[in-house]
């Protein structure tokens, strides 16, 4: 298992370990596609794409990697240093490194001890860490971490948690049954049981309070997410855009939503939420692949598309 070393190491966490520890011999395949995604700069250029099919139970993250991708280790093999010649390093001040993803979850272990499962979605990101060491949960490989917990034998549907959220709940469980996920909107009746993914749905007021999204206040440094919610003003909060050095450059006002994962370990907490029922709404209705896919969350303003979220830096739109 991989430990977490200190300051540049701690950045690869998540990185890959060494193929040494892969194994040998192909085992049993589980059945689906295994997908594999290399993106940079928070998800906002593609690198890499690739597949596979049916993957052998030996099938592991950083062998699904080495087979699309020419990539390179250090700290004796067993992180992964550069993807197709794009190396983790350190440029005024900002430190930058590989990241991998899971099912939208961020690995405990390195790339070398997760085994590939068929309709796994895993996303390798390189990005600027200086600001946000560690983004716990990300909502760019919807449906997941829906679909394959829905997939397990004797698996409940998706309770879709709604906290006040009107209609945006019933929108909510529609977008994910099109995804192919079962879903039923819990309104207050049963409470979620540990270890279970969850998606709340509501006015930030009421979402806010909720003891698994309260790390939202504190920050990317705390919680990974490069947005925040201003206020109240006049009983409304509004909600600013961050860009990847955790400062804040666009006022999206109190009508956009946000769609974001918060939490650690496997069962992260989705929030989709807005000031008020307009926003939780244009939340709600961002959740499909064309507005999630290689986001790490989303806003979604009036009168526009959604808006992937940490900003360009420096960037206003």
């Amino acid at each position: 298992m991989t430990t977490r070393p200190r300051r540049a190491a701690a950045a690869a966490l998540v990185c890959g370990a060494a193929a040494a520890g892969c194994g040998f011999g192909a085992g049993p395949s589980s059945e689906g596609t295994a997908t594999l995604t290399v993106t940079r700069d928070y998800g906002s250029r593609t690198l890499v794409d690739g597949a596979l099919d049916d993957p052998s139970s030996s099938e592991t993250v950083i062998r699904f990697l080495d087979r699309e991708a020419e990539i390179t280790t250090r700290y004796g093999g067993g992180f992964v240093q550069s993807i197709d010649g794009l190396a983790g390093t350190e440029r005024d001040g900002r430190r930058y490194d590989w990241f991998f993803y899971v099912n939208g979850v961020e690995s405990a272990v390195g790339s070398a001890d997760v085994h590939v499962q068929g309709g796994d979605r895993i996303w390798w990101d390189y990005r600027d860490w200086t600001d946000a060491m560690r983004v716990p949960a990300v909502v760019g490989s919807w449906p997941e971490p829906f679909a394959q917990a829905s997939a397990e034998a004797d698996h409940p549907p998706v309770r879709v948690e709604c906290l006040a959220g009107g209609a945006a709940c019933e929108l909510a469980a529609d977008r994910l049954d099109d995804a192919g996920v079962e879903a039923t909107v819990d309104r207050g009746e049963q409470r979620p049981a540990a270890g279970t993914t969850r998606l709340l749905v509501g006015p930030w007021r009421r979402v806010g309070g909720d003891s698994a999204v309260d790390e939202l206040r504190g920050g990317p440094k705390a919680n990974g997410v490069f947005a925040t919610f201003k206020g109240p003003v006049d009983g409304d909060y509004q909600l600013e855009a961050l860009d990847s050095t955790a400062t804040p450059v666009r006022d999206l006002g109190p009508d956009a939503g946000l769609v974001a994962a918060l939490g650690d370990g496997e069962a992260p907490t989705w929030i989709v939420t807005g000031s008020a029922g307009s926003g939780v709404r244009r939340a709600a209705g961002s959740l499909d692949a064309a507005a999630l896919r290689n986001r790490y969350a989303v806003a979604a303003p009036p009168g526009g598309p959604p808006v992937a979220l940490p900003l360009q830096q420096g960037g206003a739109e």
